[in-house]
């Protein structure tokens, strides 16, 4: 137990986390807003990871590592979808995915 908070509080909040941005990305309309909940998903991840190393293993760093790597290639991530969504924006003056269907190659 780390300072007085279990594990499954722990998971409950990530698990509550992921399904937000799953809510969230299969909802939304907005690129934008598609972009932020698979971060929110990214996130809820990295947390199990650091979670799970710090109770399973606490001596090895693994989970953290991990972790570093997953934020590394989200904020990769991130960048390029922004790129493309200021793309889309510059050519449809649009962010919405219902206008990014009518678009021309």
């Amino acid at each position: 137990m780390i300072s007085g908070i279990s594990i499954y509080h722990i998971l409950t909040l990530t698990t509550i986390l992921f399904f937000i941005g799953i809510y969230g990305f299969i909802t939304r309309k907005n690129l934008i807003a598609i972009l932020i909940s698979i971060e929110l998903i990214l996130n809820a991840s990295v947390v199990n990871f650091v979670i799970f190393n710090t109770y399973l293993y606490p001596d090895m760093l693994q989970g953290v590592f991990f972790s570093i790597f997953i934020i590394a290639i989200a904020a990769a991530e991130s960048a390029l979808a922004v790129s493309i969504i200021v793309s889309f924006y510059r050519m449809l003056a649009s962010v919405d995915v219902k206008d990014t269907e009518t678009l021309k190659y």
